[in-house]
């Protein structure tokens, strides 16, 4: 038995007629008669009366009749399970880093959730060495974290997302062009230990930890907000990521300067354990992520050739 009588079976119930029936299904009416009588053979039943016009099915018939329609119903539903769903459902686990979720976050996650009414999203902001330990175990489905990785962690699924620039702020309306040298010798105020940021904003300034601290004042923080209030209280520079700038008021955002070339960047992606797991909900984030944010970002005109892409 297989599905190809079965659909012989319901075509002659539908058009009354073996002739017909061979039409409607592409073969020639010896084929399909040939096929029926190997299945009733199989069967140990008949199932159409074939001196009756139309041809209609025995009550034996009748049963199979209405088997053979489920079955080919549930053959319809695992084909169509190679159509990913364009609304998700169900719950996914995103684990996200403190330095991308505060600024990616707002600019994404109103219209998804909106798009996507029937699914739960539990969202875990943790430190990338967590995030990884969590997906190796499958207590999420997928990070969004800054890359490359300097430990050589093995992603088993890494997708870019975009690249964004690290901008200086603190510098005054006669300070144009910037290069990291230019800041290395003066006060930079940096998130706490434990954010990548902060490894990547000392990589830029080629800066030690002993470097950091001042002789009167340390403080650590873990907000780019503090890091802007201390620069304009106290003097001094820190680096803010691009998206992290587009929320400035205008006196703010007017301290702020882009790097020249090359332009130093972090590399932001979406990482899993594996892109057979919720492939459709990897597939439909990282398209809706990389329709909004690149737009956004100064960093998208750039050439990869003009980006320095700073590791953690």
């Amino acid at each position: 038995m297989n599905f190809a009588q079965l659909q012989y079976v319901l075509a002659i119930k539908e058009n009354g007629h073996f002739g017909k029936a061979a039409i409607h299904c592409h073969v020639t009416q010896a084929t399909l008669s040939g096929m029926i009588k190997r299945l009733e053979d199989e069967l140990g039943y008949i199932l159409f009366d074939r001196s009756s016009h139309p041809i209609v099915a025995t009550e034996k018939g009748e049963r199979f009749l209405k088997k053979a329609e489920e079955i080919l119903a549930l053959q319809n539903d695992l084909y169509a399970l190679k159509k990913p769903e364009k609304r998700l459902s169900g719950e996914i686990k995103l684990g996200i880093i403190p330095t991308i979720s505060s600024t990616l976050l707002p600019f994404i996650l109103p219209e998804f959730l909106k798009d996507h009414p029937k699914l739960k999203i539990t969202i875990v902001e943790s430190t990338t060495t967590e995030i990884l330990r969590k997906l190796d175990h499958r207590e999420l489905d997928f990070g969004i974290l800054s890359t490359p990785l300097a430990n050589q962690h093995k992603l088993t699924f890494k997708e870019v997302l975009y690249y964004e620039s690290m901008l200086v702020y603190g510098v005054s309306a006669a300070e144009k062009n910037f290069q990291p040298h230019n800041i290395k010798n003066e006060k930079i105020w940096l998130l706490e230990e434990g954010h990548c940021f902060r490894n990547q904003s000392m990589s830029i300034c080629n800066l030690k930890n002993e470097q950091t601290e001042s002789a009167q004042l340390n403080f650590k923080s873990n907000s780019f907000d503090t890091l802007i209030n201390l620069s304009d209280q106290f003097g001094g520079y820190t680096l803010i990521p691009e998206l992290y700038a587009k929320l400035l008021e205008t006196v703010k955002l007017n301290r702020c300067r882009h790097f020249k070339k090359p332009v130093p960047v972090r590399e932001v992606s979406l990482v899993a354990s594996s892109s057979l797991l919720k492939q459709n909900a990897i597939e439909i984030l990282s398209k809706h992520i990389k329709a909004i944010i690149p737009p956004l970002l100064d960093s998208a005109d750039y050439k990869l050739k003009d980006l320095d892409i700073i590791s953690i």
